[in-house]
């Protein structure tokens, strides 16, 4: 039996999106530097950010960017439990968008959108640093898009 095994390294030289929620601005607006040092650590080319209003938004601008020719894209938001069930419909929703744009479109789209029972929760995981959210997106998109193109070279 033959068995190949692949996996994915940062890839720099490309053109990336990044979509950020306007809403929770303070976490998102952190989010985004973390998105930002990961994608310059890596040497991407270039880097187009598009606020959006809040995290129901960030799958369409996801799809813009994608059809005008951006090869991946990082959504970063941040959806916190309130007082309504507002909060699992956003959640949900905005994940479920997402993803569909990543399946119809074959494009990697990195997902940082937080959806924490409290405002603390989202802060930790906004943090400079490797654990900042926004750079592990960013970081797994880029090895998504070797990891794709490693499985279309393949015999």
């Amino acid at each position: 039996m033959r068995v190949r095994e692949i996996e994915g390294k940062p890839v720099g030289g490309k053109k990336i999106g990044v979509v950020v929620s306007r809403f929770n601005g303070v976490i998102t607006d952190a989010l985004l530097k973390g998105a930002l040092e990961a994608l310059e650590e890596a040497g991407t080319d270039e880097v187009t950010v598009v606020r959006v209003p809040g995290a129901l938004e960030l799958a369409i601008a996801a799809k813009r960017l994608v059809e005008t020719g951006h090869d991946a894209v990082v959504a970063l938001g941040a959806v916190i439990r309130g007082e309504t069930d507002h909060y699992e419909h956003v959640a949900t929703q905005s994940m479920a968008g997402l993803s569909r744009v990543a399946l119809t479109t074959g494009v990697p789209i990195g997902n940082a959108v937080l959806t924490v029972r409290d405002y603390e929760h989202a802060r930790e995981r906004s943090f400079p640093g490797r654990g900042n959210k926004g750079y592990e997106a960013a970081t797994a998109v880029l090895e998504s898009l070797d990891v794709l193109a490693q499985i279309t070279r393949q015999d």
